[in-house]
């Protein structure tokens, strides 16, 4: 019975970390950029686009495919550095858990 009450009060403390860990994410911020800075994109931790901002140089009318594309660009930067950070800190929460690899958490 000690090992379950045990479990029970670990399992407690990973969903207060979860919890925490959920909020800062939310209200973190962070920016992908494309060529080589003229475009770039700032995420919340949630995977929110906050904001977006595009180099005035990039303005001609026969580049506005590069541009589609440096945006496009920029957002899966974004987005793969908000999804690593994400992955880091979850490992953080879960440190010394038995859980399977490959299991995503949040359930």
């Amino acid at each position: 019975m000690k090992d379950l009450m045990g479990m029970m009060k670990a399992a407690g403390e990973m969903k207060a970390k979860m919890e925490t860990m959920q909020a800062e994410l939310a209200d973190m911020v962070i920016e992908g950029r494309s060529g080589g800075g003229l475009v770039t994109v700032s995420l919340s931790g949630k995977g929110d686009m906050k904001s977006l901002k595009i180099d005035p140089s990039l303005f001609k009318e026969d580049d506005i495919g590069v541009l589609e594309d440096l945006i496009l660009a920029a957002h899966n930067d974004a987005k793969s550095k908000v999804e690593a950070e994400t992955q880091s800190r979850m490992a953080e929460v879960t440190a010394g858990l038995p859980i399977p690899p490959g299991m995503k958490l949040p359930f």
